[in-house]
C-alpha cells in the first residue's frame, strides 16, 4: 500500500538536500508518495505566515513528515518554527543518533549512541519570558512535569529494549536545580526500576559532557530534559564528524517529524555544496518508523559504502562532489 508523507523543503540549502534525499528514496522503491507543504521563510513569502494551516492539516492527515532546516533568527525576530511544530503535535521525544562513519574528521571511531531528549517542556517553554522596561533584567521560567518526565524516560527504555541496547543514562542537574531536575531524576529512577534487564546510570550534566569527550564509548542511550538534550546531542554530533551527519526524529503519539538538525546554511544555498547525509539519515529513521526497516538499513549501508569509497563526497567531508552528485553515488549502491 502506498503511504503519503508530508514533505517540507525548508529554507536555505533545504530544497537542495531534500531533492537529493527524495531522489535516493525513490531509487530505494519505498512506495512513498509526497505531499509538499510550506513552512519557514518560503511559507512567509508565499502565504504570509510561517506555518500555514494547510501545512498543519497535511501533517495531521498523513502523520509523518520529512523536513529540511527552517530559519530561526538569533536573539530576536520570530520564534522557532521547529519548537512550534513540536508543541502543535506534542512531539515529546527527540531522538538523535550519533554513529561513526568512515572518512570523516572525527577524533573517534566506533561510536554508536542515541540521545533521547524531552521535547515539549523545560527551559524552552520560556514561561513568563520577559525583559524589564530598562533592559537590565530578563526572566524566563522552567516547568518540568511528572508526566513529561515519565514518558520520555519510558521511551528511552523501550527504545533500548526494541534495539537491543543495554544501558540508559539519565542526565540531570539535580544536585543544584533540586526542583525541576530533581523531579526528572526521581521519575527516571522509578521508571528504571521497571526495566531491571537494562543497566541504569545517572550522571550530572557537566560530568556527562566531560565523559562524552573523554570516553564516549561508555554511553549507549542518554535521556534528559530539553535544554540539556539540545546541547548534548550537538556535542555527540561533534564526536562523529559534525551536524552534517546528524539526523533527528521528533516522535509523538499521533505524528512524527523527521529532520536534518543542522541549519539552513544560507551562505552556500543554491550552490550544490551542501551535504545531504543528515537528511538521508533522518529519512532512514522515518523508514524504520513506517515499518520499512529493510529499506532503512539499505539506505544506511549505501551511505557508509559511498563514504568508504570517497565517491563524490561534498566539501565538508573532504571531497569535491555536489549535493546531487553525492546523492547519485549513494543511489547507485542501494
Amino acid at each position: 500500500m502506498t503511504q503519503t508523507i508530508t514533505v517540507i523543503r525548508g529554507d536555505g540549502i533545504g530544497p537542495e538536500i531534500m531533492d537529493a534525499t527524495l531522489f535516493v528514496l525513490d531509487k530505494l522503491g519505498t512506495g512513498l508518495s509526497y505531499e509538499f507543504a510550506d513552512a519557514g521563510l518560503a511559507a512567509l513569502e508565499k502565504h504570509g505566515e510561517l506555518i500555514p494551516a494547510s501545512t498543519l492539516e497535511s501533517i495531521t492527515k498523513h502523520k509523518v513528515a520529512l523536513k529540511s532546516p527552517l530559519t530561526t533568527p538569533v536573539g530576536g525576530g520570530f520564534s522557532s518554527i521547529n519548537v512550534a511544530l513540536r508543541r502543535q503535535f506534542d512531539l515529546y521525544a527527540n531522538v538523535r543518533p550519533a554513529i561513526s562513519f568512515p572518512n570523516t574528521k572525527s577524533r573517534y571511531e566506533n561510536i554508536n549512541m542515541i540521545t533521547v531528549r524531552e521535547n515539549t517542556e523545560g527551559a524552552y517553554l520560556a514561561e513568563g519570558q520577559e525583559v524589564s522596561a530598562d533592559g537590565e533584567t530578563a526572566f524566563s521560567g522552567t516547568r518540568i512535569t511528572r508526566k513529561g518526565s515519565e514518558r520520555i524516560v519510558r521511551y528511552a527504555f523501550e527504545l533500548a529494549k526494541s534495539t537491543g541496547r543495554k544501558k540508559v543514562t539519565a542526565v540531570h542537574k539535580a544536585n543544584i536545580i533540586k526542583s525541576t531536575s530533581g523531579l526528572f531524576l526521581n521519575v527516571a529512577r522509578e521508571v528504571a526500576a521497571e526495566y531491571p534487564e537494562i543497566e541504569f546510570q545517572e550522571m550530572i550534566v557537566d560530568n556527562a559532557c566531560m565523559q562524552l569527550v573523554m570516553r564516549p564509548e561508555q554511553f549507549d542511550i542518554l535521556v534528559t530534559t530539553n535544554l540539556f538534550g539540545d546541547i548534548i546531542s550537538d556535542l555527540c554530533a561533534g564526536l562523529v564528524g559534525g551536524l552534517g551527519l546528524a539526523p533527528g526524529a521528533n516522535i509523538g503519539k499521533d505524528a512524527a517529524i523527521f529532520e536534518a538538525v543542522h541549519g539552513t546554511a544560507p551562505d552556500i544555498a543554491g550552490q550544490g555544496k551542501a551535504n545531504p547525509v543528515a537528511l538521508m539519515l533522518a529519512a532512514a529513521q522515518m523508514l524504520d518508523h513506517v515499518g520499512q526497516p529493510e529499506n532503512a538499513e539499505r539506505l544506511r549501508k549505501a551511505i557508509v559504502a559511498t563514504m568508504e569509497a570517497k565517491d563524490s563526497l561534498t566539501g565538508d567531508l573532504g571531497g569535491t562532489g555536489t549535493t546531487m552528485g553525492f546523492a547519485q553515488a549513494i543511489a547507485s549502491r542501494v
